[in-house]
């Protein structure tokens, strides 16, 4: 593998931001959308890569990677319908270090001349399926880096619970890009849940007022999440303050909720349990273990039957005052919970760096019912 396969390995999430100043499905996205100026601004932003569209049906041409490979040395992915060597041959000599490879349009055959031509010219190639089929043939292939499509590309339409299966099917060996379909943090959080190790976000940045800073916020960490939530008034209180996770207590609680509800595309429910999880419909669930009547002091994370973080918190009903050290000390994703307030929750961010913070009690007005002022005032504190 090369630079640009080595970058999307080079943390949790890693994101490749596209220049893109037309689709075919949404028309006219940033007309004006100027390379030059755009690939640096993403690579100063998180960036891990820069995609750029080389075809003019979105309004690109090779010399829009020629300007970004001038103005950056970030790793450049070319994009575009290349279905000959020659293709990958011109976006090489434009600067490319990387090329997109769609299974819809070559069959194994010609697909397999491509790759080799590929690794002739030192570029990577990201491998796009978009269904079961496709991804069966990456894996036939040996693609190094495979990116799932949530778009379909013949109708245009997004489907994105359908993309994080396949993500989760993807092997853990290959790089694994989620494309299309994010355009908020907890959409990245999910594709990161089910195993990818990047996304690569286009329209989503070129609508933006300020493309870098959106990309920078769909990788901000921690996320933040609120728990105990009853009402629906509570859980769109939580989505307008900016949260990314509502909490739905499903076990014997003070706080427990008769369901879980509804939530915004902005945000993932999590249903958390005690003992064993149970059917919720919630996009993770968060499950303790009983201990004495009560929950275990820590738990886990999971989509589906796989862990994807650990949730670390107190003693049940009681203080720890080593509680963020022992946290600090954990590798993998951290979810913090246990005492945290807006008054307390910046400290232990700058202590622990976990992946999510997680209050319920100090937010309320009473067991159940949230406090919006409190609500707005921990999210805050927490970005």
């Amino acid at each position: 593998m090369g630079r640009f396969a080595d970058a999307l390995r080079a943390g949790d999430l890693t994101a490749i931001a596209e220049v893109k100043r037309r689709s075919p499905s949404a028309g006219d996205l940033r007309p004006d959308a100027d390379p030059a100026e755009l690939a640096p601004a993403f690579a100063a932003h998180g960036a891990a890569a820069v995609s750029i569209l080389v075809d003019e049906r979105f309004g690109g041409t090779l010399d829009d990677l020629r300007a970004a490979r001038a103005a950056t040395d970030a790793p450049l992915l070319a994009k575009g319908f290349f279905t000959e060597p020659e293709h990958f041959r011109a976006a090489a000599e434009a600067g490319a270090d990387a090329a997109l490879l769609l299974l819809r349009d070559v069959d194994d055959d010609a697909a397999r001349r491509l790759l080799g031509e590929a690794e002739r010219l030192g570029l990577d190639v990201l491998v796009e399926a978009h269904d079961a089929g496709e991804l069966a043939r990456a894996v036939r292939l040996d693609a190094a880096v495979v990116g799932i499509n949530a778009r379909d590309l013949s109708t245009f339409e997004i489907d994105r619970p359908a993309q994080l299966d396949l993500v989760a099917q993807a092997p853990r060996d290959r790089v694994v890009v989620a494309e299309s379909g994010v355009s908020t943090r907890a959409q990245a959080a999910a594709a990161e849940v089910a195993g990818a190790d990047a996304i690569l976000v286009g329209s989503a940045l070129m609508r933006a007022a300020d493309p870098a800073a959106k990309l920078a916020d769909l990788l901000r960490r921690p996320l933040v999440k609120v728990c105990g939530l009853t009402r629906k008034e509570d859980v769109a209180a939580a989505a307008e303050a900016g949260a990314d996770l509502a909490g739905f207590v499903l076990a014997e609680s003070p706080r427990r909720a008769a369901a879980p509800l509804p939530v915004p595309d902005t945000m993932l429910s999590v249903g958390v349990f005690v003992g064993e999880t149970e059917p919720a419909g919630t996009d993770l669930a968060q499950l303790y273990a009983a201990e004495n009547g009560h929950r275990a002091r820590d738990g886990v994370l999971l989509r589906g039957e796989h862990e994807v973080a650990r949730v670390l918190d107190l003693p049940w009903l009681d203080e720890d005052a080593g509680h963020w050290e022992r946290a600090a000390a954990v590798e993998g994703r951290v979810m913090l919970a246990g005492g945290l307030s807006p008054e307390n929750v910046a400290e232990a961010i700058a202590a622990v760096r976990p992946w999510a913070v997680d209050a319920s009690r100090s937010l309320e007005r009473e067991p159940g019912i949230k406090d919006h002022e409190r609500i707005r005032a921990f999210v805050e504190a927490a970005r």
